[in-house]
C-alpha cells in the first residue's frame, strides 16, 4: 500500500518550489480519499457481492436439541431460503433438511441461493417446536455466514403449515413466503376435515363396532382402531353398495379422483376408476394421519381437538367436487343416498376438549393477516391435503383486506407435494421478482411455465388454470365458529 503514496524527491532545499509542493500533496489527498472510499466500499457491501468464495456446509445444534444444516454456494447470490420440512412420524428419524429433495438442492445451490433449515427439536405435530428451531436457525446462519440481503421462508406439507405460521407471526424475520403443497387450512380444520372422513366411514360400514375415532387414551388404542376400520374399509370395497359409502367419505374429505402417480386417470364419467383411486388414498387416511398422527397431536394438546356436532352432511357433500360421482355409486348399487345421509345426521356426534381447541387454536391457527408477499403452490391430485385448502386460506386472507399479498397457482398432476425442481424454482423466482419490484409481474399458468422450463429445461412444467372448490370447514381465526 505505501507504493500508493511514493512521490519523487523535490530535490535540494535550497530550490524552494511551493507550487511543486502543493500540486502533489493534492493529487495525493484524492487518492487517500479514493482508496478510503475503496476501502469502506468492501467492507460494507454485502457478502453476495463479494469475490466468490468457497462453498460452505455447516451443520449444528441448536440449544433446544434441533439439528440444523446451512449450505452456501460459492457465488451466493445474498439470498437465503429457509426450508420447513413435512411432517414426521413420532420416533422415526429426524435429520436436518434444508431442501425438499437432492435435485432441487442442487438446482437452487447452483443458482446462487443459500439453503438453510432445521431438523425441528421433536417429531410429530412439534409445530410448538418448529417455528421457534427456525427462527433458531436464522440467528445461526446470521452468525456463522453474516446477514443475509434477502430472507425467504419455504416449506412443503406441514412445512407450509409452519411457513405459514412464520409468515403472519414473525414477519420481521423475513421478506416473503413460499407455501408448497401446505397445510394452509390450519390444525383445527385439518383435524376436523379428517375427523368427516373416518366418522363417515365407522357410520355407515361399521355402526356397532365401537371403534373411537378421537380421544386415544393410548398410542395402542388409536393403532387398535386404525387396523379394525382398516379391516372394515377393506371388506366394503368388494360390493357396490359399500365402494359407495367409501366414495361418500372421500368426498366429505375432498379427495380427488386422480390422487397417486402410479393411478390411472379417470375420465370424467369414468366413476369406478375414480372411486378405485380414491380408495386407495382413504385407505392411507386410515392407517395414518386419522388415528397414529391425531393421538399424537392429541397427546400435544390435551385431548380431543376436533369435533362434528351440527356439521351438517348433506350441505357439505353438495358443495364437494365429488357430489355427482358419489350420486352415480350409489345409483348404480341401489342404495339411498338420502337414506345413508340421514343416518350420518342421526348418528352420535363428537365433542372436543375445549383446552385442546386452545391449543391447537393458539399455535397453529391463522388469522389471514400476512404482512409480507406469500405464494401458494399446490398439486390437483393432492389425496393428502386436498386443493381445497388454498380456498380456506385464501378466504382467511380475504377477510383480513390483504389479498394483494397472497397468489395462489396449481400444477396438474397426482399425489402429495408432487412438483419438479423447475416447478418449484419457477413459484421460487415470481416470489422473488415480487420482492424486488413490489408488484406481482406474470403469474399465469403459460408464465409461469415458461419460468420452469428455463429453470430446469429436464423436468415437467404442469402449471395449469386451475380454482378450487370451497375447503369442507374452514376455521381460522376470522370464522372460528365454521
Amino acid at each position: 500500500m505505501k507504493a500508493l503514496f511514493l512521490r519523487k524527491s523535490p530535490g535540494p532545499r535550497t530550490f524552494p518550489a511551493p507550487p511543486r509542493r502543493t500540486a502533489p500533496r493534492r493529487r495525493t489527498s484524492a487518492r487517500a480519499v479514493v482508496l478510503a472510499l475503496f476501502l469502506l466500499a468492501g467492507l460494507t457491501t454485502p457478502v453476495a457481492n463479494a469475490a466468490p468464495q468457497h462453498a460452505r456446509h455447516l451443520e449444528g445444534t441448536l440449544a433446544s436439541g434441533a439439528a440444523y444444516v446451512i449450505d452456501v454456494p460459492g457465488h451466493w447470490n445474498g439470498t437465503v431460503l429457509l426450508f420447513s420440512h413435512g411432517y414426521r412420524p413420532a420416533g422415526s428419524p429426524n435429520p436436518a433438511a434444508n431442501a425438499p429433495d437432492d435435485a432441487t438442492r442442487a438446482l437452487l445451490l447452483a443458482q446462487g441461493y443459500a439453503l438453510a433449515g432445521s431438523s425441528y427439536a421433536t417429531t410429530g405435530w412439534a409445530v410448538e417446536q418448529a417455528v421457534p428451531d427456525q427462527l433458531g436457525t436464522l440467528t445461526a446462519f446470521t452468525g456463522k455466514i453474516g446477514a443475509p440481503r434477502r430472507t425467504i421462508a419455504w416449506g412443503e406439507s406441514y412445512g407450509g403449515l409452519v411457513t405459514t405460521t412464520i409468515a403472519e407471526r414473525h414477519a420481521g424475520r423475513i421478506d416473503g413466503s413460499l407455501s408448497l403443497c401446505g397445510l394452509v387450512q390450519g390444525g383445527v380444520a385439518n383435524w376436523n376435515s379428517t375427523l368427516d372422513a373416518v366418522f363417515a366411514l365407522a357410520s355407515l360400514l361399521a355402526p356397532d363396532a365401537g371403534i373411537p375415532l378421537a380421544g386415544f387414551a393410548d398410542a395402542a388404542e388409536a393403532t387398535a382402531s386404525a387396523r379394525k376400520l382398516t379391516g372394515v374399509l377393506s371388506k366394503a370395497q368388494t360390493t357396490a353398495a359399500g365402494r359407495a359409502r367409501i366414495a361418500l367419505a372421500a368426498a366429505l374429505h375432498d379427495i380427488p379422483a386422480w390422487n397417486g402417480p402410479d393411478q390411472p386417470r379417470p375420465a370424467p364419467s369414468d366413476h369406478a376408476t375414480a372411486q378405485a383411486n380414491q380408495y386407495e388414498a382413504i385407505s392411507g387416511l386410515v392407517r395414518n394421519p386419522a388415528f397414529a398422527w391425531r393421538q399424537e397431536a392429541e397427546a400435544r394438546a390435551g385431548g380431543n381437538m376436533s369435533w362434528n356436532t351440527g356439521v351438517d352432511y348433506t350441505a357439505m357433500l353438495r358443495r364437494s367436487a365429488n357430489y355427482k360421482e358419489v350420486k352415480a355409486l350409489y345409483k348404480a348399487a341401489g342404495r339411498s343416498l338420502s337414506g345413508d345421509l340421514r343416518t350420518l345426521a342421526d348418528s352420535p356426534r363428537i365433542t372436543a376438549d375445549r383446552d385442546a381447541v386452545r391449543y391447537m387454536t393458539r399455535n397453529v391457527t391463522f388469522t389471514g393477516a400476512l404482512r409480507k408477499p406469500q405464494m401458494d403452490i399446490h398439486t390437483t391430485g393432492d389425496g393428502l391435503i386436498p386443493v381445497q385448502s388454498e380456498s380456506a386460506y385464501r378466504q382467511a386472507v380475504g377477510t383480513t383486506g390483504r389479498t394483494a399479498l397472497l397468489r395462489q397457482a396449481y400444477v396438474d398432476a397426482p399425489g402429495h407435494c408432487a412438483f419438479s425442481p423447475g416447478e418449484r424454482a419457477a413459484a421460487l423466482h415470481t416470489l422473488e421478482k415480487r420482492l424486488r419490484s413490489g408488484r406481482w409481474s406474470d403469474t399465469t399458468p403459460s408464465a409461469l411455465n415458461a419460468e420452469s422450463r428455463t429453470a430446469d429445461p429436464s423436468s415437467p412444467a404442469r402449471y395449469i388454470r386451475y380454482r378450487p372448490g370451497p375447503y369442507p370447514r374452514p376455521y381460522d381465526l376470522a370464522h372460528p365458529a365454521a
